[in-house]
């Protein structure tokens, strides 16, 4: 099958938490992500963090580390000293885009300095420049869960309106800074999670609001996100004078397990609480009435004013994207769980899924390009998407990783097919490209990229870049334009 949207943007994604590491050095503060430690799961499949642990106390023990654990994030895959060396590849490999984040915590470690970290800012204007001369288009995202621990701990996160202000200042220094080297942004990537764990996707923490429940505490943190991005998105129209600033939502397509309605009305409400809520706010600006409903009932009271909610609506994004790396079931009966970045789903008896239960579903893709073209009519990007696999490195230096092939193959045609649906997509960047720490799990043996990189879950090892065999398959396709 050939490649027929001649434009399209092929390319793979990083984030600074996941890859850069030299956490110590430079002025950098950690993040909430990079503060939680290895721990070898029994069972892959299973979720892997446990809510209810996730304290401030439990991440504040990286800081005297008595028990001498390993935390993953604050080394990555060295991302830090080997950028050009990572960049390199990626232009060899003929990626189109990269995307990559700028991490806040080196731009402003503790949030609320006037001045920016001048070490940071020199960091990031070597990567892209770097890129520009490589000939690869750039999409930053100013937040990959990487608000600065110290926001956490001084300010309660992004449940204090005064951090509103701290990322969009943030914002405009990325702006001034890097606005000509950058060619689409997104300010905070899955913005959704923070309704899941706003301990980390806000640095907002139970302890830190006594009295408040749960549910206010994660969507009142998600709803001063939604306030922060629109202003990000105003104070980008205004200052690059392009209409180049999207999304990033993790995507949870689903079916109902069957057709007895029961099941189906159960989906529905799935599907708009958990997927379409957020794309409503970032694309309408506005809460839809079944989200003011469900407020009603979890006794969850949105503190908000007219302003905030006139930015919201005036303030909505360019194009919509979001991650995709699986599909599940919803229903009331017979509904089998499984895991999935960071939440469970239903089981589907016709997708094989990876070692960690992620269910492998590429015509879903093609489902939800079309369901989200069709209910927004906003250009669609691809954000994540790509197969977690326990590679081994053989006797050659590579590894053999058709499976990864396969799946590439199989979500592309389609994208493609989406395309010639009627969808408008326009770029596509696979997740971990060259090999990092999972986001979820904390291993680095969890890998998805074209590049292996020589570190085990406790980095050990060198760090050396092996190309892997879809390495060399995806330059051919970039190439030839022939899946």
């Amino acid at each position: 099958m050939e490649n027929r949207k001649k434009d399209f943007l092929w390319g793979g994604a990083t984030s600074a938490s996941q890859a850069e590491g030299n956490f110590e050095n430079n002025g950098h503060s950690l993040s909430v992500w990079q503060m939680i430690p290895y721990i070898k799961l029994q069972d892959r499949a299973s979720i892997p963090l446990n809510f209810e642990s996730f304290t401030k106390a439990w991440v504040e023990e990286v800081f005297e580390n008595k028990q001498g654990l390993h935390y993953p994030k604050r080394f990555g895959s060295d991302y830090f000293n080997r950028w050009k060396e990572d960049i390199d590849l990626l232009a060899e490999a003929k990626l189109d885009i990269y995307r990559m984040s700028i991490s806040w915590s080196r731009i402003y470690p503790n949030g609320d300095e006037l001045e920016p970290n001048q070490k940071g800012l020199e960091f990031y204007g070597k990567v892209l420049n770097y890129c520009k001369e490589k000939g690869l288009k750039v999409m930053a995202t100013l937040s990959h869960f990487e608000t600065p621990y110290p926001i956490g701990k001084k300010y309660g996160g992004w449940m204090n309106k005064q951090v509103i202000d701290m990322f969009v200042k943030f914002a405009k220094t990325c702006f001034t800074e890097f606005g000509d080297l950058v060619d689409f942004w997104v300010p905070i990537n899955e913005i959704n999670m923070t309704a899941i764990v706003p301990m980390m996707g806000g640095a907002s923490f139970l302890e830190d609001f006594p009295g408040t429940s749960y549910d206010q505490l994660r969507f009142q943190t998600l709803h001063n996100q939604f306030v922060g991005q629109a202003k990000v998105v105003q104070l980008g129209h205004e200052m690059l004078g392009k209409k180049n600033i999207g999304c990033m939502i993790a995507n949870m397509t689903a079916y109902p397990i069957d057709c007895n309605p029961v099941n189906i009305l159960e989906w529905q409400k799935h599907q708009q609480t958990q997927r379409y809520f957020y794309f409503d706010m970032v694309a309408k600006g506005e809460y839809p009435t079944y989200m003011l409903k469900l407020f009603e009932k979890l006794n969850v009271k949105i503190d908000t004013n007219p302003e905030e909610m006139t930015i919201l609506k005036n303030n909505t994004v360019d194009f919509l994207s979001f991650s995709y790396y699986m599909s599940g079931t919803v229903g009331t009966t017979d509904v089998q769980y499984t895991s999935g970045n960071l939440t469970g789903t239903g089981k589907n008896p016709f997708l094989k899924a990876t070692e960690w239960g992620w269910q492998i579903d590429p015509q879903g893709l093609r489902y939800t390009l079309n369901d989200l073209w069709d209910r927004y009519h906003l250009p669609l990007f691809i954000s994540e998407n790509g197969m977690g696999y326990d590679d081994k490195l053989n006797d050659k230096k590579t590894v053999d990783d058709d499976y990864r092939i396969d799946y590439l193959k199989q979500h592309f045609k389609a994208i493609m097919d989406a395309i010639d649906d009627g969808a408008d997509v326009f770029g596509y960047t696979m997740w971990g490209v060259i090999d990092l720490v999972s986001g979820g799990t904390n291993e680095m043996s969890k890998r998805y990229g074209l590049v292996y990189v020589d570190y085990d879950d406790f980095h050990n090892g060198t760090g050396d870049r092996f190309k892997k065999k879809s390495f060399y398959w995806f330059k051919k396709f970039q190439e030839t334009g022939e899946l």
